[in-house]
């Protein structure tokens, strides 16, 4: 007798066939029942039905409003999934710049084990907690790579802030940066992003967030982000810091011009093909969104 196993939770097991049916019961319309059969054995129910609650009556939420149907929701579904894919193709540009900067400065202000001393960073204890942290991340890239493994056989283990940062992950270089020494985080958010310091850390917590979202194929549309975003007053009279459009602003903030142009262009036609199912205010976006991309766009050199 497996304990775990009968225990009651309420519900039972569903067929696919089944999940079909509870959809049209909630006033859901149905275009194509084998198709959409065939769906729910790609794509969890309970996934895809998270898509649906923009959808729901608000008076009674288990029924779908009047008209509202599964091509729909299976759009909203498809566009937050490409979104995801457009989102971590620049989270990635954003986090390899990063990284780079962070590393230089270090390594040119303290030296290439600069990392591993104390003095150059606010907090003791983050700084022993972070620490530790990476020295289990470059122990366990030890097997998987070749350029961990050669500073062990040649280099005595001692690993230069240069090698070490490319073995660690974008949630580890936003919580390095907040404990850094001040001076080196005011110089970095300046030369390379021009904003205060405040910014960017604040800026890297919620981008770390967000990747992680599209990392493990989570949900942006119609959800408040984790970290909410600071940002300049002007910007916060013109659109909410808690939803998705507040991290594709600074995103494009964080981008150079070039880099800026193409994410805008690849944004708008994303958007384009998927306008008539979106609810703008369920991911954020001011009817002007295009307009201050662009205007961030034009002020870079």
């Amino acid at each position: 007798m497996n304990p775990e196993k009968d225990k009651p939770t309420g519900k039972l097991p569903t067929t696919y066939k089944e999940q079909v049916e509870l959809f049209r019961n909630k006033n859901l319309h149905v275009e194509n029942s084998e198709n959409t059969e065939k769906l729910l054995q790609r794509i969890n129910y309970y996934r895809l039905s998270a898509y649906g609650l923009t959808l729901k009556d608000p008076i009674n939420n288990e029924q779908y409003v009047n008209g509202a149907s599964f091509n729909k929701l299976l759009s909203l579904y498809e566009f937050d999934r490409k979104l995801r894919v457009l989102l971590i193709s620049v989270l990635e540009t954003i986090e390899i710049a990063f990284r780079t900067h962070t590393s230089y400065e270090i390594a040119h202000r303290f030296g290439p084990l600069g990392y591993k001393d104390k003095e150059n960073f606010i907090n003791e204890k983050y700084h022993k907690e972070s620490l530790d942290e990476l020295n289990n991340l470059i122990k366990k890239s030890r097997k998987s790579e070749l350029f961990i493994e050669h500073h062990y056989k040649n280099y005595d283990g001692n690993i230069p802030i240069w090698v070490a940062i490319e073995v660690t992950p974008f949630g580890f270089l936003s919580k390095l940066y907040r404990n850094l020494n001040e001076d080196v985080k005011k110089h970095i958010a300046k030369i390379y992003y021009n904003v205060p310091y405040l910014y960017l850390e604040s800026w890297l917590q919620t981008l770390s967030n967000v990747r992680n979202v599209c990392a493990h194929y989570g949900r942006l549309y119609n959800k408040k982000l984790t970290f909410k975003p600071r940002l300049f007053k002007e910007e916060m009279k013109q659109f909410d810091n808690r939803f998705a459009f507040a991290a594709i602003y600074i995103i494009q903030r964080l981008l150079t011009k070039d880099e800026g142009q193409r994410f805008i262009t690849d944004l708008q036609a994303l958007i384009l093909e998927y306008e008539d199912s979106l609810e703008f205010s369920h991911i954020g976006f001011p009817s002007n969104w295009d307009e201050l991309l662009s205007k961030i766009k034009n002020q870079k050199s």
